[in-house]
């Protein structure tokens, strides 16, 4: 079997997390700027940040993506025209609509720059694909609603330089590849400019559905404890099946999760990462390592299922058991240096971090690795129990090496 040239795609809601994606092992990173994108609840890229974005970024070996998806009304334009222009400047890898007038745009504009087409589009057929790829696709994102089967299909009916990019993990939306009104009818925030204000994912109580002929007869859809929560899919985790998603042809595995936090980024992207990576060494020896679904249980995430890669995900998608979010691991500091020769390196806080508190360091290529601080000190060397105080630098001693950039999470069962 031939390797893999999978990509893995990861998020960046601002440059804290694009650094941590491309430190843990990502391919390309999509991210947007501070308009046109579809999460205005990310920080986002100002212009010069997009600039210093893909610089880093190339400068490391990744490619940048970057979102111009929304669904712009027509006075939208005027503003639009000079920021794909300066996307091409800077040397952006791609950009990824949903819109045909963006599409035509881009091209008109800016003729070869690679176009990706949005899983807004909700592309599910090979003939919507060379649709677009007529028209100078270079990518389709696919729509999230596709089994394995029917992506094997369109695989084999597309041309093999049309690459397929599909979400292999994080949240799923209860609309039709992200087409909700709801958060404009209840809140007034435009889901289709990026201001989704995510009401599939309240609580609703006592709900029914009453049908018009039975007015009668309502159908309670109370699920749990006299809540419902049918709007609330479940987030998608493939990570048991990264060879089923390759052999199906998918080119790019995408992580949702711009909104998430930077440690989020960092362990997912880590976690398939290992996977492929272990995949492409001995497909034929292959198997799923239970360390690597427990990472992924880590970070702050709904009950996890696979969405409608192997059917119809019915009324098993919807959280029941567990309503809300399931807590990260707390996120406790991030290594400035590496560890010296007796042990010690500096660290910036991000959560209280205690001294001879269990701990975790989450290194590139590994699994988090247990381990207990010590002789903690502050920035001027005095000795301290703990570092309370947002982004203070300490520095403590470790029995384990630390590099630059890794993570120290809480240890233990939290």
């Amino acid at each position: 079997m031939m390797k893999s040239k999978t990509e893995i795609l990861s998020p960046a809601g601002d440059f804290e997390k694009l650094r941590a994606a491309v430190r843990y092992g990502a391919d390309a990173v999509y991210l947007a700027g501070e308009n046109f994108g579809m999460r205005a609840a990310s920080a986002n890229f100002s212009e010069e940040e997009l600039a210093d974005a893909v610089s880093f970024a190339h400068s490391r070996g990744v490619k940048i993506y970057v979102t111009v998806n929304i669904l712009p009304r027509t006075e939208e334009y005027e503003a639009l025209e000079p920021y794909i222009l300066y996307l091409a400047k800077i040397g952006v890898d791609a950009v990824i609509v949903s819109d045909i007038g963006v599409f035509m745009t881009v091209r008109r504009l800016a003729p070869q720059m690679p176009i990706h087409i949005s899983t807004q589009s909700s592309t599910v057929s090979a003939q919507a694909c060379n649709a677009w790829h007529s028209l100078g696709a270079s990518r389709i994102v696919l729509a999230r609603e596709l089994t394995l089967a029917e992506i094997r299909n369109i695989r084999a009916n597309i041309p093999p330089e049309l690459e397929l990019e599909a979400f292999v993990h994080g949240a799923m939306c209860i609309a039709y590849s992200g087409r909700c009104l709801l958060s404009n009818y209840f809140t007034g925030r435009d889901g289709n400019h990026g201001k989704c204000a995510q009401p599939c994912r309240w609580i609703y109580h006592e709900a029914t559905v009453t049908e018009e002929k039975r007015p009668d007869d309502p159908i309670r859809i109370v699920e749990d404890g006299g809540d419902t929560f049918v709007f609330s899919s479940r987030d998608t985790c493939m990570i048991e099946h990264v060879p089923e998603l390759v052999e199906a042809g998918i080119s790019s595995f995408k992580i949702e999760g711009r909104v998430k936090s930077a440690y989020y980024t960092a362990v997912v992207t880590n976690t398939y990462r290992m996977a492929l990576d272990a995949w492409e060494k001995d497909p034929s020896g292959y198997s799923c390592d239970p360390a690597w679904m427990r990472e992924l249980c880590s970070v702050s995430h709904r009950e996890y299922h696979t969405g409608f890669y192997f059917g119809s995900p019915h009324e098993d998608a919807n959280t029941v058991a567990q309503p809300g979010y399931i807590r990260e691991k707390a996120y406790l500091a991030t290594a400035l240096t590496d560890s010296d020769e007796n042990g010690r390196a500096t660290f910036r806080q991000r959560n209280k971090t205690v001294s001879g508190a269990p701990m975790e360091l989450l290194t590139p290529g590994k699994i988090g690795i247990p381990f207990t601080g010590c002789d903690m000190r502050d920035a001027e060397g005095n000795e301290i129990d703990s570092a309370p105080h947002p982004l203070m630098e300490f520095s403590m001693r470790t029995d384990v090496p630390v590099r630059a950039g890794d993570i120290i999470r809480a240890g233990g069962d939290d």
